[in-house]
């Protein structure tokens, strides 16, 4: 049986896509096309179900595509397993990750581990939107928050500290908040993925250790972090943000920190998995690295 019409099909079925599948892989969609139709005509049954608008795996799909995936990993192993070491990893995987952490931590130390494996490829999606692992087909991702895919596999890797910061001028306008009673003449920042300008609220962890919520104002609502800081920037509000993407403007004087006492709760990092199979020897590599470079940056505990 073919490896590489495996690794067609799976791809495919993952992505739920012949088209998405043929751009990942660097293929015509026909070549994919044809890889699958003698897959299946070598298995004798049929793995997916093709209509003018979407791609589904059969049930006889869904049990060869278990077997397949962890018949490909054990392929990777055994083509490694007597490579010298300086050969380094090889192959694709793709990631997603946050965009700030993308930027200032994790793409500037990337020449560095590709020099070490300059036959492995690595496409990295940056954004702020929570993407679906399966369907658009990544090998894992680096999340920051809680957690809701109870069907994905997550390790758990720390958490970031939250500090409460404003701009100067913003504070010579409004005046600096001393107290929780104070906040009822400020306004925040609201972040919102989804642009709902509804639900602007100053979060803390009470003397109880209670996560507790008072309602605010917000004129300006974004739905990216890189929007969410320049807003706090240009004195459009009091934001509540990872003190690790804040600390050098805070440390410049370009943000004040304010309420140091009534910070938001510390958020959860984790990786994210789309299984819980044995992974491939890239995957294993790049998911160590990430936690090796957040390790600085997080707490044991919230």
């Amino acid at each position: 049986m073919d490896l590489h019409e495996l690794r067609i099909f799976a791809t495919v079925a993952e992505l739920a896509s012949f088209s998405r599948a043929a751009e990942q892989l660097g293929l015509a969609k026909g070549r994919v096309s044809t890889a699958v139709q003698q897959l299946e005509a070598q298995v004798g049954t049929r793995l997916l179900q093709r209509t003018t608008r979407s791609v589904r795996v059969t049930p006889d799909g869904e049990r060869f595509l278990g077997r397949c995936k962890e018949l490909l990993t054990e392929a990777e192993q055994l083509q490694a397993m007597f490579q010298p070491a300086s050969t380094g990893l090889t192959g694709r995987l793709r990631i997603d990750l946050p965009n700030r952490l993308a930027r200032d931590i994790v793409l500037p130390c990337l020449p560095e581990f590709l020099a070490a494996h300059p036959l492995l490829e690595i496409g990295i999606s940056t954004t702020d939107r929570r993407v679906d692992l399966v369907h658009e087909g990544f090998d894992c991702v680096l999340r920051v928050g809680a957690l809701a895919d109870s069907e994905l596999v997550a390790r758990p890797l720390g958490f970031l500290r939250m500090r409460n910061v404003a701009s100067p001028a913003y504070l010579r306008a409004h005046g600096t908040p001393r107290t929780l009673a104070d906040l009822a003449r400020h306004r925040v920042v609201h972040y919102m993925p989804s642009l709902n300008a509804q639900g602007a609220a100053w979060d803390y962890v009470d003397a109880d250790g209670q996560h507790r919520a008072i309602p605010m104002r917000a004129q300006v609502t974004v739905n990216g972090t890189d929007a969410y800081q320049a807003a706090a920037l240009a004195g459009l509000g009091l934001i509540q943000a990872p003190a690790f993407g804040i600390q050098a403007l805070v440390d410049s004087g370009q943000l004040v920190e304010v309420l140091p006492d009534f910070v938001a709760p510390s958020m959860p990092v984790s990786l994210m998995l789309p299984h819980r199979r044995q992974l491939a020897p890239r995957v294993q590599a790049v998911m160590a690295w990430l936690t090796q470079l957040m390790s600085p940056l997080l707490s044991p505990t919230a």
